[in-house]
């Protein structure tokens, strides 16, 4: 039976040393802050926003969202974020996703300052996780992903990593993250998506094997090779009658069956998500960081 990633206690773990760290500024009276931005009354984007705040509040950081009805105007948005960005008590922005349809995602996410997008979706911020460069905010399920197989001596380093999945918010960072030349990096990455034909026969030759398409349960056991290491990035309700609220989450591997063969492996819940909510922590923690330290340069 593989060994379970445990993702909420090394989440824990982190959001404890953030703790640390953010109370000593506070005992400076320089206060890390976040300010989360929701559109609409999808629950999904509430209950994110929700777990969000929750997670500030246990570790010190301040936070507060401003919500708009669906009917916004992206003009205003733009507004919003442009007065947020000047704002010097304000060293995190985020944008929850998706926005309604009216709205351009890409320039919403462009008008955030760099030094403040702690998403890591920002063009210049993604511009310097592909070219290698230090410096820029690394999306936060990537991050957690990587700091997932390191605190579990799990290093990605001369291995091969088969990604399934291209998104901009996970496959594709994450790919250039595990490229880079430094700890955690140096791996030979394969990218594989909804066009890969034959996509058994390479995710046979993973030594790490990452699931992030959104579809349940796809990964089946005879895809994967023995020994292998799996990390699920999935969240998908499936119908069960028996659940309380009439389904229970899964991940996009087969978790039950995958879990006999494979070295180790990530259950949902409790394995890449709360890492995304603990790098989101670490991202605004270290902008704050960045900033003070600009402003004590400009004194």
């Amino acid at each position: 039976m593989a060994e379970i990633i445990d993702g909420k206690q090394i989440a824990s773990e982190i959001r404890q040393e953030i703790a640390i760290e953010v109370q000593k500024l506070r005992e400076k009276n320089y206060y890390p802050h976040l300010t989360v931005i929701l559109v609409g009354e999808n629950p999904a984007s509430q209950v994110y926003v929700r777990m969000k705040k929750k997670a500030c509040d246990e570790v010190g950081i301040s936070t507060e969202t401003l919500t708009f009805p669906d009917s916004v105007e992206e003009k205003e948005l733009m507004n919003t974020i442009d007065s947020l960005n000047k704002n010097s008590t304000v060293h995190g922005i985020l944008v929850q996703l998706p926005l309604p349809s009216h709205i351009d995602e890409n320039r919403i996410i462009e008008k955030i300052s760099p030094d403040k997008d702690v998403d890591g979706f920002h063009p210049i911020n993604m511009g310097k996780l592909t070219l290698g460069l230090e410096g820029g905010f690394v999306p936060c399920t990537p991050a957690g992903i990587l700091e997932l197989l390191l605190r579990t001596n799990h290093s990605p380093e001369g291995k091969h990593v088969v990604i399934v999945g291209r998104s901009n918010i996970v496959g594709k960072p994450l790919g250039f993250l595990l490229l880079r030349k430094q700890k955690g990096g140096n791996a030979t990455v394969t990218f594989c998506h909804s066009k890969t034909p034959d996509l058994k026969s390479i995710t046979l030759k993973a030594d790490i094997l990452v699931a992030a398409v959104g579809r349940a349960e796809m990964i089946k056991k005879d895809m994967v090779k023995p020994g292998c290491v799996v990390i699920d990035v999935g969240t998908n309700r499936v119908k069960d009658p028996t659940k309380t609220k009439g389904y229970r989450l899964v991940g996009d591997v087969d978790f039950s069956e995958v879990s006999k063969i494979a070295q180790a492996i990530t259950p949902v819940p409790g394995g890449v998500g709360p890492m995304t909510i603990a790098f989101l922590l670490k991202n605004t923690l270290e902008a704050s960081k960045k900033l003070k330290e600009k402003e004590v340069n400009i004194k």
